[in-house]
């Protein structure tokens, strides 16, 4: 796999994984704006199902290989949940992975705010801040997974084990 930046200088997110001399592809996509309507009336585990199932679908690739990034208030302070959009995030099993008591879901403005991403494009890499960050056990099953680029329409495919180390993830558990 090639590092691959697009013209522009590319996301925060390219720009992340380009310093740390890590190997991905950047693999765009054309994103339905009416889901983006269509999510914002859901309820946020919906909204997540609704990006993640288009990209796999665009891409064509497993589902089960296509990550999606949720963020969640645990004891008060932000962390990271990324698991298969196959799947949804078993608030508890996050808490347990991080050492913590009780998780909820961030509201998608103050998930936004503290990435600087938009909902549907919220990646792992390149935010803000570095959070504690939990990677779902079953990433490690694939060669390459799909996580977003940091914007509705692009993916980055890349090892499981990259993604571990750019953002001091642990990997545990943590979709149901």
């Amino acid at each position: 796999m090639a590092k691959k930046s697009r013209a522009g200088g590319g996301t925060p997110a390219t720009v992340a994984l380009s310093a740390a001399g890590v190997a991905f592809d950047v693999r765009p996509y054309d994103h339905d704006s009416s889901l983006t309507d269509r999510s914002l009336r859901r309820a946020s585990s919906a909204r997540h199902e609704g990006y993640g199932a288009e990209a796999a679908e665009a891409l064509g690739v497993d589902p089960a290989r296509v990550f999606k990034t949720l963020l969640a208030s645990l004891d008060s302070r932000l962390v990271v949940g990324i698991v298969p959009v196959t799947g949804h995030l078993d608030l508890k099993a996050l808490a347990r992975a991080l050492g913590g008591s009780k998780a909820v879901m961030a509201e998608v403005a103050v998930a936004e705010r503290s990435t600087g991403y938009v909902a549907g494009g919220i990646s792992p890499f390149g935010q803000k801040r570095s959070l504690p960050t939990v990677l779902d056990a079953s990433a490690l099953d694939h060669a390459t997974i799909f996580v977003s680029g940091g914007r509705r329409g692009l993916d980055l495919e890349l090892a499981p084990r990259d993604v571990v180390a750019v953002t001091g993830a642990v990997t545990a558990t943590i979709a149901r």
